[in-house]
């Protein structure tokens, strides 16, 4: 059997125990994207690599960070039904 959580807990991405690591291939765009992890103050590794394709994933995934679900509120049994009958949701589509 498979354990779900292991009591360890994450590191951030962008911090001193996981920075980022970024590749790019020209110097300018080096600057480029070092000035945006200064900026922000994430900690970094960038590695300029000219004849690999860039690789940004880590940078993009810290700006883009996912936002929180929003969960709709569940139709409870003797709560009207949302459909607009009218009669409780249980009597109407809850069946």
């Amino acid at each position: 059997m498979k354990k779900i959580f292991d009591g360890k807990k994450t590191t951030k991405l962008g911090t001193e125990k996981k920075p980022a690591v970024v590749n790019v291939q020209t110097e300018e765009r080096l600057k480029e994207v070092s000035s945006i992890f200064e900026e922000k103050g994430w900690k970094f590794i960038i590695g300029l690599e000219p004849d690999k394709p860039e690789d940004i994933t880590d940078l993009e995934g810290l700006l883009n960070l996912p936002k929180p679900k929003i969960v709709e509120k569940k139709v409870g049994r003797n709560d009207p039904c949302p459909c607009g009958s009218g009669t409780k949701y249980k009597k109407c589509c809850g069946k």
